[in-house]
């Protein structure tokens, strides 16, 4: 395959070989041999496939709200080439079998490559894990509150150890429990769908909770000498401590979501119990703060925590409603219409959507468009949006907060030189490739 006159994320404009899945040049006047696919990408810009480093496909044990079907074609769909799905399945992917129960779904069934995180419990096998091709600890709770994967500060600092040993990095999601408000949620927590007032929700888990775990995870993993990753922060507090210590030369860095990016506390009416997510919805002064973070180069990775669930799970009681929602398909649309409004600098979108997150998880093929590397690519046209319609995404969930919203879609997705996604930019007909992606920890 030949792509000719793209422009890169830098803005210099190049022709780009494929070749046996690999980037084999990038670089002017490349002409084209007989029988070769030639794209023609003059008005488009060519980016590095985005790596999603969090994702819950919720294969096994939650096929009704998303496969490794649908969550990898929702993922081509929207730019994303390689995913990290996390351990909370059923069962929780805690050791070797269940580990080995999760590769074999994904096997033969996602379109994208994949990693998968192992999680921590107190049934956990890091000698089975760390034996598994493995590619990060995954969720790793701070507070013994928060579902099925929360664990004590004691198995916390004994989980980064063990992860320091193998030099795998560990993916935090911190919030501590015990500095939740637990008054914000007396009372009738019985509202159905958007009638609910999911702003309680936010009032409940404090923004102290997360500042204060942030902080407690980055002690350990300095303690522990290990690298530690805190997944979708969702306060400016968070991000300035991580930010802090990697100043400091700790081995840290953050992600933040679309949602938390894109919504606040001000969106709490529109959305009711769509709303629920963990972390909350933020105030609007606290967006704000996030997304500056984003733009100034503070903020490491953007990574969805796209967590579907069905209709009929949302649109229960504040109290009954899942935490979660969408979004591996509407991050880097949603990210792209922030650069054509002059909001965002394309190369941060590259960077923290495909260079940063490939370089944290030591995805060395991954993340750059460059000769050797993995011939993961996407070709947008950045003059182009159109409207977000949950009737026309690809996950299973079919609802998304960010309806009516605008974002600039991908017209070509290729994962190592495969067309996985096609969308005909004139009559807006679609196709997808085979399912072949593989574990990136597999070689």
């Amino acid at each position: 395959m030949l792509i000719t006159g793209a422009e890169l994320a830098d803005g210099r404009v190049r022709d780009v070989r494929v070749r046996d899945g690999e980037f084999l040049a990038v670089e002017s006047g490349i002409e084209p041999e007989a029988g070769e696919r030639v794209v023609d990408a003059r008005g488009r810009t060519m980016l590095p496939g985005a790596v999603d480093v969090h994702v819950h496909f919720r294969e096994p044990g939650g096929s009704h709200k998303e496969t490794w079907t649908t969550g990898s074609r929702a993922a081509a769909a929207g730019g994303v080439t390689t995913v990290v799905d996390q351990p909370n399945t059923s069962p929780p992917t805690v050791d070797g079998d269940a580990f080995a129960e999760k590769a074999a779904l994904a096997d033969g069934n996602a379109l994208v490559d994949y990693g998968l995180n192992g999680g921590v419990t107190a049934e956990w096998d890091p000698d089975a894990l760390f034996d598994a091709p493995l590619l990060a600890l995954g969720e790793v709770f701070l507070a013994d509150s928060t579902g099925e994967m929360g664990i004590d500060a004691d198995l916390f600092a004994e989980a980064v150890a063990a992860a320091a040993e193998h030099d795998v990095p560990v993916t935090v999601h911190a919030e501590d429990a015990t500095l939740f408000d637990d008054e914000a949620m007396e009372g009738d927590l019985g509202g159905i769908g958007r009638a609910a007032d999911a702003d309680r929700w936010s009032a409940y888990r404090t923004a102290t909770a997360e500042a204060v775990a942030v902080e407690r995870a980055i002690e350990t993993g300095i303690e522990a000498g290990g690298r530690i990753h805190v997944a979708h922060t969702s306060t400016p507090e968070g991000i300035d401590a991580v930010a802090e210590a990697a100043a400091d030369g700790a081995p840290v860095t953050c992600e933040v979501t679309p949602h938390h990016l894109f919504l606040s506390r001000a969106d709490a009416g529109r959305l009711g119990t769509y709303g629920r997510m963990n972390p909350p919805l933020r105030s609007t002064e606290r967006r704000q703060a996030v997304f500056e973070r984003l733009r100034d180069g503070t903020v490491d990775v953007v990574a969805t925590d796209h967590a579907p669930h069905t209709v009929a799970e949302k649109e229960q009681g504040l109290a009954a409603a899942p935490s979660g929602v969408p979004g591996v398909e509407t991050m880097l649309p949603l990210l792209l219409a922030s650069v054509r409004q002059g909001d965002l600098p394309l190369e941060r979108v590259r960077d923290v959507t495909a260079a940063n997150p490939a370089a944290i998880f030591g995805l060395d093929r991954k993340g750059r468009i460059e000769a050797g590397r993995d011939a993961d690519f996407v070709l947008v046209d950045l003059a182009t949006s159109r409207e977000i319609e949950a009737g026309a995404l690809h996950s299973k969930a079919r609802w998304t907060p960010f309806e009516g919203w605008r974002g600039v879609f991908p017209e070509l997705t290729v994962r190592r030189g495969d067309v996985v996604y096609e969308r005909d930019p004139v009559t807006g007909s679609e196709s997808f490739g085979a399912a072949e992606g593989r574990n990136v920890r597999e070689r």
